[in-house]
């Protein structure tokens, strides 16, 4: 009887094979460099830290059932990116610059900041400037960003001088793109310029907003609620917002208001 045959090893797999190097600069998606792990896309270490984020879900008056009480996360910005941004992300920064100093106007002056991260652009517009900045993305036919699907809302406590954000969202159909605009500003002054006369579909975006979020649009031509009624107090998407409402009943069951439940961290 012939002796068996040792166990093999598993075979190395074929093609380019992981090699040790550098993490990909600028946020990008690793998903797309061959020699990285299938991980999403990393902010690595560099960045703005506006916070520290305790537990899952952010209260911590109350007893902890979920095992998540100890989490601790930094509350992280994704930071300024460097040239080559790559793709036809510097085409666009570049066509976009150019087309503001013929207008006389600085660039650094209008552009805070370029951010790429996970794959996406987004150009930090100084708040005075955003009108003129969007009328150059939407008829300059370099760019031709002709569509905006809206404004988004942030607030974020921890971004001091700069609690508030407004961040739109501005298709090319002409070129196929898609890039993002991002303004800031702080509590104590929440005005930032309406923009529906460059996008008229940002008018009821923009009273959506304004309604859970307290930005003032600037020159918007009807600037009212249009969830909530009109008396109402405060601004509910409010990260400070405070939990209120009323119990219900459920088969039975009488199920507290959401400020009169359990805390879970």
């Amino acid at each position: 009887m012939s002796d068996p045959k040792p166990a093999e090893g598993p075979k190395p797999a074929e093609g380019p094979q992981p090699t040790e190097g550098p993490k990909p600069p600028n946020g990008v998606n690793p998903d797309k460099d061959l020699g990285a792990q299938n991980l999403p896309g990393q902010r690595l270490d560099h960045g703005e830290v506006i916070g520290v984020r305790r537990g899952m879900f952010g209260p911590n008056n109350g007893g902890d059932t979920t095992g998540y009480g100890r989490l601790v996360r930094t509350v992280r910005l994704p930071g300024e990116a460097a040239r080559p941004y790559g793709g036809w992300f510097d085409e666009v920064a570049d066509e976009l610059e150019g087309a503001l100093e013929e207008q006389g106007l600085v660039p650094e002056n209008a552009i805070e900041k370029t951010v790429v991260d996970r794959g996406e652009l987004t150009f930090h517009i100084a708040r005075e400037h955003l009108p003129r900045v969007a009328r150059t993305l939407r008829d300059d036919p370099a760019l031709r960003f002709e569509l905006c699907t809206g404004v988004s809302g942030v607030h974020l406590p921890g971004d001091k001088g700069r609690e508030l954000h407004a961040v739109y969202h501005l298709r090319s159909i002409t070129h196929n793109r898609l890039i993002r605009l991002e303004v800031s500003a702080p509590d104590a002054d929440p005005h930032v310029p309406s923009i529906v006369d460059v996008y008229p579909t940002n008018d009821w975006h923009e009273r959506e907003t304004y309604d859970f979020f307290g930005l003032v649009f600037d020159g918007h031509p009807a600037l009212t609620r249009i969830m909530m009624p009109d008396d109402w107090q405060g601004f509910p998407q409010r990260k400070d917002y405070p939990l209120g409402g009323i119990p219900v009943e459920y088969k039975g069951a009488r199920i507290p208001a959401p400020d009169q439940r359990r805390s879970y961290s």
